[in-house]
């Protein structure tokens, strides 16, 4: 019955650090859009088809979960360019490489994955998808 996922939200205590991170080093794009009741200017980082709705710790936007805490996630992200070129990149902005390269097992497939930490500490796990 499930589609896809469309967006998710992502607590954060220093908004800047956290659109420096996902729109510089990863290479998402920054949006601003309006929302809530009342509308409220809000910031997303969009990336293919989906996005990540930012909420600043302590001022997040209702309705939200029921304990939104940074750090909590553990996302994976499939990457449009070779791995070793993504860990290139990260070494490059001197982003530290917490685990990896491993094999991890995807949603649809193989993976060959790295994991680093944004800024308030969530999980990113970069995969690239291995080719059976």
């Amino acid at each position: 019955m499930i589609k896809h996922l469309d967006h998710l939200v992502l607590t954060t205590r220093n908004i800047d650090e956290c659109i420096y991170f996902y729109k510089d080093v990863l290479g998402m794009k920054l949006e601003t859009f309006f929302g809530g009741k009342p509308k409220v200017e809000r910031k997303a980082l969009r990336y293919g088809k989906q996005k990540i709705n930012l909420h600043v710790y302590g001022k997040e936007f209702e309705p939200k979960a029921k304990h939104p805490t940074p750090g909590s996630l553990d996302l994976c992200f499939i990457s449009e360019i070779p791995l070793d070129k993504f860990i290139e990149l990260l070494n490059e902005k001197k982003i530290k490489i917490v685990e990896g390269p491993v094999e991890r097992t995807g949603a649809t497939s193989t993976l060959r994955s790295i994991y680093v930490r944004d800024p308030d500490q969530n999980l990113i796990e970069i995969s690239e998808e291995i080719k059976n």
